[in-house]
């Protein structure tokens, strides 16, 4: 049986494939998604995959060009990037990006739960990228 880190590298890689019957396989029938930003939350697994597949301006659309893997992170490019997988145990956080069907990029950030071996419960935050306040500039240095 794999363990909590090879099951969410598993999930980040069929999120970066958009292959949904792989994620699919890796959720519990009752797996609960919740956007605390938007204050929603997705019951089941059924749902999950629905409002993935309703999404306005159609899903995300793969042209999957290189894919690169590690013990700690996975990388594919473009439109979901998983940058980092960390955590131990049945807790465990995957940072990312994600490009919208409109070409914006949005950084994300997911806590994700394991129970018995499948993944239980995932929060997800998004962020927009942002202009740095002026005031900070001579404190800060910019990074990509």
């Amino acid at each position: 049986m794999p363990n909590s880190r090879e099951i969410v590298n598993r999930f980040a890689r069929a999120q970066s494939e958009g292959d949904l019957d792989a994620q699919d396989e890796l959720l519990h029938d009752d797996v609960i998604l919740d956007f605390p930003q938007s204050g929603e939350r997705i019951r089941g697994r059924a749902n999950r995959r629905a409002t993935l597949e309703s999404y306005p301006g159609g899903r995300i659309r793969q042209s999957l060009e290189r894919v690169v893997g590690g013990e700690d992170q996975w990388i594919a490019t473009p439109a979901y990037t998983v940058v980092r997988v960390a955590g131990e145990g049945d807790e465990l956080a995957l940072v990312g990006t994600v490009r919208y069907p409109n070409g914006e990029v949005w950084h994300t950030f997911e806590l994700i739960a394991l129970r018995d071996g499948r993944i239980a419960h995932i929060t997800a935050y998004f962020g927009a990228p942002f202009d740095p306040p002026v005031w900070r500039t001579p404190y800060v240095e910019r990074i990509e």
